[in-house]
């Protein structure tokens, strides 16, 4: 017997403030309160600790989650891992899509970083009002540019297994600039 995934049911992060967060992700993403809950003891563990969980559609039975915590020290980061690292990446259409959405999220007065090439797809980045870094991304690489990619992925993890530097199986990705 083996694990059968259908699809991730929700992904969740704390957030400083349920409407807010609602608020925003509906404003700058487009996105649809689809369920709230909210309880005075955490049903896994029965510790008494009132939240507010909200969910989010990110489109394609997609769901984006958060948790209030009001009882909870302040929300920061992991100071130890570099901001660019943790983020949330959403996939819009083309590259026209791409910059239109660039310049609806700089018309909410956000910084965006980008379009950067990532070689099979371009992207832009920005911040929600929790710190959660965002990443919009438009695919623009070819299916034998992806099959090519999927053939060398299991050198490279165990290259970079063995070395914990970058292998160069897949360099043509940034060398297109």
């Amino acid at each position: 017997m083996t694990v059968e995934l259908k699809r991730i049911h929700h992904v969740a992060y704390r957030c400083k403030d349920a409407k807010e967060t609602v608020e925003f992700y509906k404003r700058v993403m487009n996105m649809d309160l689809v369920l709230a809950i909210a309880e005075d003891e955490v049903p896994s563990t029965k510790a008494p600790d009132p939240y507010m969980h909200i969910f989010l559609d990110a489109g394609m039975g997609n769901v984006l989650a958060f948790f209030e915590l009001p009882n909870s020290p302040e929300m920061g980061r992991d100071e130890q891992t570099p901001q660019w690292v943790q983020h949330i990446a959403f996939e819009v259409e083309d590259l026209d899509k791409l910059n239109e959405a660039k310049a609806h999220v700089e018309a909410e007065g956000l910084d965006v970083l980008g379009p950067v090439n990532h070689g099979v797809f371009k992207s832009i980045y920005f911040f929600d009002p929790n710190g959660h870094r965002l990443e919009l991304a438009a695919n623009t690489g070819t299916p034998d540019q992806m099959k090519q990619l999927n053939e060398v992925a299991p050198l490279m993890i165990e290259e970079w297994s063995q070395t914990k530097r970058a292998p160069r199986h897949a360099a043509w990705l940034h060398e297109q600039d």
